[in-house]
Parts: C-alpha cells; structure tokens; sequence
C-alpha cells in the first residue's frame, strides 16, 4: 500500500523536517522539500493501513516543526 503525505511545516523547516523523515522511517520511497500550498512531500509504502496509520501518527505527526499533514492513499 502506497501513501502520498502532504506536509506543511514551521516556517524554514521543511529540509531538516524531511531529512529526519528519510532517518527515522524505513518505508520512505522518497521524500522532498517542495514548493506550494505544503513544504514537503513523503512517499511511503507499507503492507497495510495500520502501518501507514502508525507512521504517519505516532512519528511523522509527532515533529514539533509539523504544523499539518495530508495523506492519499493509493487505490490499488
């Protein structure tokens, strides 16, 4: 299963926010600083929601410099 997380960070933060994405979780299939409504991107792959539940939650969600995610999540 594929989740795609939109994330807007605290102000200046989204590269260090990303690199800490890319260390802490091993599922990341890519991860970048971009520009627009949100201030990175993470692409992630894991077997099934409760995982993607986890990570998203419990260590993405929980970066002090993360103001608000999005996620989609594949259809197949």
């Amino acid at each position: 299963m594929r989740a795609y997380i939109l994330i807007r960070t605290k102000p200046g933060t989204s590269e260090e926010v990303v690199k800490r994405i890319k260390e802490r979780v091993k599922e990341v299939v890519q991860a970048d600083s971009i520009y627009g409504r949100y201030d990175a991107i993470v692409i992630i792959e894991a077997p099934n929601l409760e995982s993607i539940n986890e990570i998203v939650y419990k260590v993405i969600g929980k970066d002090p410099n993360i103001i608000h995610t999005e996620t989609s999540l594949t259809l197949h």
